[in-house]
């Protein structure tokens, strides 16, 4: 997105995928039934814009408060998974849409992993 005004966090390279896993996401939630806009659409949409939501609000933070953001951003993506599973089972997405989306958080998370680990270690001293 382009602006002239710059936050730090918008630099993110994880903070950038999990910006684009959220539009992702909100595209495949226009597609499900629409008795399922206050359930699965909704909380669908809801852990994924999370992830990159706490990632921008835990930056400007301490550490540790970064570093508990990272975390709740990781449970996120983690709820993701079970979203995507159930968008599958029910037949809302595809095989391979579902596949996309458990690569992505899978990188999201691991990503998300590393970050924490660099980050404890400053806490630590």
């Amino acid at each position: 997105m382009e602006s002239d005004y710059h936050f730090k966090f918008e630099e993110l390279s994880i903070y950038q995928k999990a910006m684009i896993f959220g539009e992702i996401i909100n595209k495949q939630v226009k597609k499900f039934p629409k008795d399922e806009r206050y359930e699965l659409t909704s909380q669908f949409k809801r852990a994924s814009d999370s992830i990159a939501l706490n990632i921008a609000e835990g930056s400007g933070g301490t550490d540790r408060q970064f570093y508990n953001y990272l975390g709740n951003a990781w449970h996120s993506a983690h709820e993701c998974v079970s979203c995507s599973s159930k968008a599958f089972l029910r037949n809302y997405i595809g095989k391979d849409e579902n596949e996309e989306n458990r690569r992505l958080l899978t990188e999201l998370t691991k990503m998300i992993s590393s970050l924490r680990a660099i980050i404890w270690k400053r806490i630590e001293k």
